[in-house]
């Protein structure tokens, strides 16, 4: 029913099956009135590509005409359109209007019988202004209905929304306990006063408090959020579904959208556009327009707006710069940059879907791209896995062009002449050891070198718990050859010979799979095979096997089925595992992937992109592989691959 096909931490592109076809999302559902129609479903669907659209079955049922239609040939036939059709209940009339008189099981009858793809129940839309025992009784009312509807759906996919008002506790109770009922879709309701009143930073706490409560095997859907401006950060948080007629409601006010806000058209001095709409028009002739034809133009210019960015977040998922792009759009408004700070406070959750690298470069587009999870990750990591080389002095580097063993090869080589040294590099992420320096994100960054004040002090506060924790007897910053003669009369020793591609191998173990991993080198024969172009290690040959591949773009490891041998005897159970049951683990000891419903455990710590061990009820290894889907997801999805495999003993 719905399959996890690419994604780019919580922003993802899934395919939901739907009895008239397959939806691939992040999707935009524009709201068609049912007596007003400015632009004709099959246009949008011929036209424009729509491939979802969202009406009211409220209206729908009030209306005479509309009903008997609807209950004679269908909701597709009444609308004109081939596609899925998903319906709402009446909920958002009640908030405006506040006398909607229906029953919450017979409009979910209503919505079954008229043929809609998915059907939503009548929850109850919980305001912000709403007092805490308010929205807890909207919350355990929405609960109450939606246990009862769920039986009166048919075949019909039916939507449960969360609501909960601003109150992120109620939020993820409400989200928990709906989730636990057999509903297709999840909408996130009650949102659109948060929208209107650009409360953005309200609308991610929202968003979050949701999300950690919902199963994450099924699509979230942003109720009524319609303007391209929002997408690209309600995508980052993990909404797959979006709907709103502001398309319609803006053009009859003569007013634009854009990704980076609304414009009045009368305030237009070029329309700044090259849609099918607007390529076809100017401003004067749009402004010379009889109303119903220039409402027209204007709907589908905010309609192409509102799709053609939603194709840029798939663009951007597919890259693997998400971030990069909520992090620029957010320079459009003081709102989106508001909400864009808030997503510090939880990094923590954002980074357990965090994938372990990128296909492209990390972008630094401000100082709030140094609160990303990636940075957070590789600190953390490098505090809890890395272990210091053993050295009687510690020689600092500042930033320098990458890769930094490169770079300060000719200065490390004279120091290694006079003394024994371990070196560090002071960037942008934090502490970088001379031997992580091809480790994700490090080389694969584009970082300034003047950098915003409060990001320098954050860097400072990195080297400061570095000194303490990762200490020498002696650490220097380099300073020229002034450096070198005062460490080689304060310490001296002699030379010291460094491998560096066996301390580059060690030390990547131990950050990719975990403190320890780097002991599978211990007593070990070890051959590297080296890029004859670039010099960087290619393969690791242990004993004479070949265990390890170095990736060029990411400086991690692919684990070989050899490898992973040998990590299943240093790291611990549930380490880096991938349980399945013996059978499904059989299929991949033959090669086959390991689908999402066969998982069984795993180890809470795997990121998507991870490489890891597919093993047995018995701890025995049967192949290995990369992960697709994060723990919480092999858990809660029952299609698609959790797993590819990558080497097995077949």
């Amino acid at each position: 029913m719905f399959e996890l096909k690419e994604r780019d931490g919580l922003a993802r592109i899934c395919e939901l099956t739907t009895p008239h076809g397959k939806v691939t999302t992040p999707v935009l559902l524009p709201v068609v009135n049912p007596n007003f129609r400015t632009i004709a479903p099959s246009e949008m669907r011929e036209k424009m590509g729509v491939q979802m659209i969202i009406t009211n079955s409220y209206i729908i049922r009030s209306t005479g005409a509309l009903r008997e239609r609807a209950e004679k040939s269908g909701v597709h036939d009444l609308l004109g359109f081939d596609g899925p059709i998903m319906t709402d209940s009446g909920t958002f009339q009640n908030y405006v209007y506040g006398d909607v008189r229906v029953d919450p099981r017979e409009i979910v009858r209503f919505q079954a019988s008229v043929g809609a793809d998915v059907g939503t129940i009548l929850d109850v839309f919980s305001e912000p202004r709403f007092t805490r025992e308010e929205t807890e009784a909207a919350v355990e009312e929405t609960l109450k209905r939606a246990r009862e509807s769920v039986d009166d759906r048919g075949k019909m996919l039916l939507a449960g929304t969360v609501q909960g008002g601003i109150y992120p506790d109620l939020r993820e109770r409400c989200a928990k306990e709906i989730s636990k009922l057999d509903f297709a879709v999840h909408p996130i309701g009650g949102v659109v006063p948060l929208l209107e009143n650009y409360r953005f930073k309200d609308l991610v706490e929202v968003i979050i408090a949701s999300k950690k409560g919902l199963n994450p095997s099924r699509p979230v859907h942003l109720f009524g959020a319609g303007h391209p401006m929002i997408f690209p950060l309600a995508v980052l948080l993990g909404c797959d579904m979006f709907d709103s007629a502001s398309y319609a409601k803006y053009a009859r006010e003569d007013r634009m959208m854009y990704p980076t806000g609304t414009r009045f058209l009368a305030d237009l001095h070029d329309l700044a556009c090259h849609c099918p709409s607007c390529s076809r028009t100017s401003v004067e002739e749009l402004k010379k327009m009889p109303p119903e034809e220039r409402t027209k133009r204007l709907a589908e210019h905010n309609l192409f707006a509102c799709l053609t960015e939603i194709e840029n977040v798939k663009n951007a998922i597919h890259e693997g710069s998400m971030w990069e792009l909520v992090e620029m759009r957010a320079r459009a408004h003081p709102a989106l940059l508001e909400a864009l700070k808030v997503l510090s406070k939880h990094k923590q959750f954002l980074e357990a879907s965090e994938p372990a690298s990128r296909r492209g470069a990390f972008f630094y587009c401000g100082p709030e791209s140094y609160e990303r999870p990636t940075v957070m990750r590789y600190q953390e990591n490098y505090f809890s896995r890395y272990r210091k080389r053993d050295a009687k002095v510690l020689v600092g580097f500042p930033e320098a062009q990458k890769p930094y063993s490169r770079t300060y090869w000719p200065i490390m080589s004279k120091i290694l002449a006079k003394v024994d040294a371990a070196f560090v590099v002071v960037s942008f992420f934090g502490p970088v050891p001379i031997e992580l320096d091809e480790y994700y994100p490090i080389p694969q960054s584009v970082i300034p070198e003047a950098l915003d004040a409060e990001v320098k002090e954050k860097i400072n506060r990195m080297m400061e718990r570095h000194a303490h924790q990762h200490g020498y007897p002696l650490a220097v910053i380099w300073d020229g050859e002034e450096t070198l003669r005062f460490l080689e009369d304060i310490v001296g020793g002699g030379p010291k010979d460094l491998d560096l591609d066996l301390l580059r191998c060690r030390a990547v173990l131990d950050m990719q799979f975990g403190r320890g991993a780097g002991d599978i080198l211990d007593g070990k024969k070890v051959e590297m095979i080296k890029s004859p172009r670039t010099g960087k290690i290619r393969n690791v040959i242990i004993d004479g096997a070949h265990a390890l591949s170095m990736r060029a773009g990411d400086g991690r490891f692919t684990l070989k089925l050899e490898g992973g041998k040998l990590l299943v005897k240093v790291l611990p159970s549930p380490s880096m595992r991938v349980k399945t049951d013996d059978e499904p683990a059989g299929f991949a000891a033959k090669g086959n992937n390991v689908f999402a419903k066969f998982v069984l455990e795993c180890d809470p710590g795997i990121r998507p992109g991870d490489d890891v061990l597919i093993v047995n009820t018995k701890d025995e290894l049967a192949a290995v592989g990369r992960a697709l889907m994060t723990p919480d997801e092999m858990k809660s999805f029952k299609r698609g691959v959790a797993v590819r495999v990558k080497d097995s003993p077949d």
